[in-house]
């Protein structure tokens, strides 16, 4: 019997949580039987993230009677309508919770920003982005399609790190015209030496669509930048270097 990916995956990505709780009678004989109960616990982890309930001796009995070749309840057909129509419904209730999780991270984000900007050295730019100088530079400024080696930190508004060159004592180097919007406008600011703070609107960020677990949608982000290089700029046939991932340009949906 095969399902769909997707319906596996919503089966198996945290939709649904267990009944009850049973503590566990089972020894570890040998390899195997660790490995059986590795996978136990990790569909266990996944399934008790949801609201919903599961009955788990019905679960345990539906993987019984296909593994033991025992009469099954359900027809296939009627196994594939029963999750597809389940993973339609938890489909939508993601998308209901990401609305209402954008629409509060947008409030957030304008509200931090409106008081953000009456705080002493913070300017504003025409786009929306707010900056801060910490250390002016004196050496090189970037154009937009400049290469720039730099040290930064990115976190969300209460402060989670979500991404740091700093952390893992590597500078990056990247090109302006390949980042999200915030990082093309912000370090055209600054000159070789600078370190800036710079808070960003989600929408010179990743808007709607965040970006990965780390970035939420409609988040407003702040960084400490550090310019320590500024290299040549990237001829327009040139291919694109790879970024650090929470730094690329947002791609349009297909």
């Amino acid at each position: 019997m095969k399902f769909s990916s997707g319906i596996l995956l919503i089966f198996f990505t945290g939709i649904v949580s267990c009944s009850a709780q049973q503590k566990s009678k089972v020894e570890l004989k040998s390899r195997m039987d660790s490995v059986a109960y590795s996978i136990g616990m990790n569909i266990g982890q996944n399934l008790k993230r949801d609201s919903l309930m599961l009955d788990l001796d019905i679960l345990k009995s539906g993987m019984n009677d296909v593994i033991y070749g025992n009469t099954s309840l359900l027809t296939d057909d009627q196994v594939k309508g029963v999750l597809t129509a389940f993973q339609q419904e938890v489909s939508k209730k993601q998308t209901e919770r990401m609305m209402v999780v954008r629409d509060a991270n947008k409030k957030k984000g304008m509200a931090f920003l409106e008081e953000n900007k009456k705080k002493e050295g913070v300017k504003v730019t025409t786009s929306g982005l707010q900056y801060k100088v910490v250390k002016e530079g004196t050496g090189k400024q970037p154009t937009d399609k400049s290469s720039v080696t730099v040290h930064y930190k990115g976190t969300t508004l209460d402060g989670k790190v979500f991404d740091s060159s700093i952390e893992r004592g590597q500078p990056a180097t990247l090109t302006l015209n390949q980042v999200i919007k915030g990082w093309t406008e912000g370090l055209q600011l600054m000159k070789e030496g600078a370190k800036y703070t710079f808070y960003i609107p989600s929408e010179l960020a990743y808007g709607e669509r965040g970006a990965g677990t780390g970035i939420g949608p409609n988040e407003t982000l702040v960084f400490e930048v550090e310019l320590i290089k500024v290299g040549e700029e990237a001829p327009a046939e040139q291919p694109q270097k790879e970024q650090p991932k929470q730094l690329k340009k947002e791609q349009p949906k297909k």
